[in-house]
């Protein structure tokens, strides 16, 4: 579902004089303090207050939110100097660098589609900045280059974002980002002759493309063209569908479908594999709950049927067989189950119920080759099974270990399919799946320059601040000593119904063979056990997330895995925020600290690009109720001054435009200013970045190499 797939979080500006934030920056004192070796770059407080439900609320960092005006990029300037200036002189951060440079310079593919005959995957050969996606006409026949992403920028820093096939494989519609926004600008590329055609669509967001079945055109969705100055910062509303002609001018798509009264409303667009039906997939902002519209094919003046309405639980079309559409439900089911509709009598009452719901999450379902692929999660780790579509269970496709899998896509008539497996210490293999035997083969495997025997994970489950049971992964080089010395990184995110898997990381296994110990506890707001997991760490019951985290942190400690001294949290978006609020919250509990591209400011987040979307999962300060929960644990509004915090060091980017960067500018003045003791508080800002898709190799590997250096030094690690 669009919404889930969107990795959400955002926020708005309020400008002060540019010449008197100029002058003031001149003048203000540098944020020294007085026992630490650092002097912080000077930090304007303006006098910015905002009333909320007659509660006043200072805002002094308010001008950091223009990305752009000179007195913030001369902050961001002296930022990065006193940042890059202290990680510079670091001694193990070349040696690390050098170590993850080795390891990431390895062979990966992504999962083979097949489309009238082509099959496309992407391929990188280790240390190329983007992905190439490549053309074959069989499995075994020779691929050849069909779009080369880092010939379109030399810093590799354009990427190719999503890609669509014709169904007959002729063409290719495809989306290019640029330095990781979420802004998408779509081309037509011939196949054959690797040629693009003169169709361009532009002011793309949070939108595939859907081709017709004689790939004569396709449907998109697209916002209005924003003014220079909001492209990055400003609100994104009125998503509006459209269909697109080949050798059409943009201006002349056709519009399909729009809701003037609804601006919150987004569309998805699908075209059934029979080429029947259009079918719009309705959502509104991060919440797992849509809308599903349908429009027949073949008849112009053929109108827009709502088949599903009132935005009551989530609805993932799976596929269909004429007039039957089969869906992926969590409607009267919180782990989700499977049930079909019939067009010629659609009303509730005759939805008929397919599969049932388990014991377990499922997590998706894909109709291929004439079954039904069934993706659950099991304690976390994934488990598929094989149905008949009149919900006859066949078979379990036997999976290597406690790992992630995903994929299984295609078409009703292929007799193949393909599924990706990693976990914490198997980088991904390519699977081929036959249909008909149920026999898994690699399709391809990599071979990374480090030995997985020498690791091991293991789940565990401890009981959080109200007694709920939470589980955890836990990975770390073999023979341990459990003598609460151990370097360990607890990582989470716990939000928006997303799960955290197991999965292999190069940056991770660089930390473990630093000795370090990584921790990743599957939180509340996440989506590892359904809907009431999922919600049972929303709006109101944010805090519980919070306590899982701490409770994992406390876990380790009392089992001797670590101590405080030597523990560091991380995460990243809805993670930063997690990170922010518990370094706020138990300043004490934690050594160091890494919020990347987090939501720190919890009253204003709504304010910019699609943050608005996330108020489904968090609340607004709007309402009174919603704004006394907000302000108990944003970040931003927690940071205590003369206290000791953790060694934080904050990454973000100049031009995120989803949790735009002032989030962590503030969080940053802030903590620099109220730090005690000499714990150093950093900023690593990415120039030519965003919220992190699309990002670099070379990027990738220089941000994981100041993350482990960083932590080397405040945790004394002396390996």
């Amino acid at each position: 579902m669009i919404a889930r797939a969107i990795h959400w979080l955002l926020h708005h500006r309020l400008a002060l004089s540019v010449a008197l934030l100029a002058t003031s920056l001149v003048a203000a004192a540098p944020n020294a303090k007085k026992d630490s070796p650092l002097t912080y770059p000077a930090a304007h407080r303006g006098d910015v207050v905002d009333t909320y439900h007659g509660v006043k609320i200072a805002d002094p960092y308010r001008w950091l939110e223009e990305p752009d005006a000179k007195p913030t990029r001369n902050w961001i300037d002296a930022q990065n100097k006193l940042t890059f200036g202290f990680l510079k002189k670091l001694p193990q951060r070349t040696a690390i660098k050098n170590r993850l440079t080795e390891l990431w310079n390895y062979e990966r593919f992504g999962m083979p589609l097949r489309r009238g005959g082509q099959y496309f995957f992407s391929r990188n050969d280790g240390l190329q900045n983007q992905s190439v996606l490549y053309t074959a006409d069989s499995l075994d026949g020779e691929p050849r280059v069909l779009l080369d992403p880092n010939k379109l920028s030399k810093d590799g820093t354009v990427s190719l974002s999503r890609y669509r096939p014709s169904e007959d494989g002729r063409l290719l519609a495809y989306g290019l980002a640029q330095s990781g926004s979420d802004w998408q600008t779509w081309r037509i590329r011939d196949v054959v002759s690797g040629k693009d055609l003169a169709d361009e669509l532009k002011w793309i967001k949070f939108s595939g493309a859907a081709w017709t079945p004689d790939g004569k055109g396709l449907y998109y969705s697209r916002y209005a063209e924003p003014k220079n100055e909001e492209e990055f910062t400003g609100t994104n509303y009125f998503q509006k569908l459209y269909y697109h002609r080949l050798g059409d001018p943009q201006e002349k798509d056709s519009l399909i479908y729009e809701r003037p009264d609804e601006k919150t409303w987004g569309f998805g667009s699908q075209v059934t594999e029979d080429g029947k039906f259009l079918v719009i997939h309705v959502w509104r902002g991060s919440e797992p709950k849509n809308q599903i519209f349908i429009k027949r094919l073949g008849d112009k003046d053929a109108p827009v049927t709502e088949l599903i309405t009132g935005f009551d639980a989530e609805y993932d079309l799976i596929g269909t067989d004429d007039d039957t559409f089969y869906f992926k439900t969590d409607l009267d089911a919180p782990r989700s189950r499977v049930i079909a509709i019939d067009l010629t009598k659609p009303e509730r009452k005759h939805w008929q119920e397919l599969i049932p719901q388990s014991d377990d999450v499922l997590q998706s379902v894909s109709y291929t080759g004439g079954k039904l692929f069934l993706d659950y999660l099991k304690n976390a780790h994934s488990q598929i099974k094989v149905y008949s579509t009149t919900g006859k269970f066949e078979r379990e496709v036997k999976l290597p270990g406690l790992g992630s899998a995903g994929g299984f896509g295609g078409r009703k008539k292929d007799t193949e399919t393909f599924y990706g497996y990693t976990g914490y210490t198997s980088p991904r293999t390519i699977y081929r799946y036959d249909i008909a035997t149920g026999k898994s083969e690699v399709y391809r495997a990599p071979k990374v320059k480090y030995d997985p025997q020498q690791f091991e994970t293991r789940q565990i489950f401890y009981k959080s601040k109200d007694g709920t049971r939470v589980s955890m992964f836990i990975t770390h080089k073999k023979g341990l000593s459990l003598d609460g010395t151990n370097p360990t990184l607890l990582y989470g995110y716990g939000g928006f119904n997303i799960s955290l898997t197991p999965h292999f990381s190069v940056s991770s296994t660089v930390w473990m063979e630093l000795g370090g110990v990584l921790a990743i506890p599957n939180l509340r707001g996440g989506g590892e056990y359904g809907r009431d997991w999922h919600e049972g760490g929303m709006k109101a019951n944010k805090q519980n997330v919070f306590d899982d985290f701490i409770a994992a942190a406390q876990w380790l400690i009392d089992n001797k895995y670590t101590s405080s001294k030597h523990l560091a949290i991380a995460g990243g978006s809805n993670g930063g925020l997690l990170v922010g609020a518990c370094m706020t919250q138990r300043p004490e509990l934690f050594a160091a600290a890494m919020p990347e591209v987090g939501v720190m400011d919890m009253l204003r987040y709504h304010k910019f690009t699609i943050g608005w979307a996330w108020v489904s999962e968090y609340g607004s300060a709007d309402d009174a109720e919603q704004f006394k929960v907000l302000r108990a644990y944003s970040p931003l509004h927690n940071i205590k001054p003369d206290t000791h915090y953790p060694a934080t060091m904050i990454i973000t980017a100049d031009h995120d435009d989803r949790v735009v960067p002032a989030h962590s500018f503030k969080f940053a003045a802030e903590l620099q200013r109220a730090q005690a003791g000499d714990a150093p508080v950093l900023i690593r800002i990415e120039t030519k970045a965003g919220h992190g898709a699309g990002k670099p190799t070379d990027k990738q590997i220089a941000v994981a190499a100041d993350r482990w250096a960083f932590l080397v030094k405040v945790l004394g690690i002396e390996k």
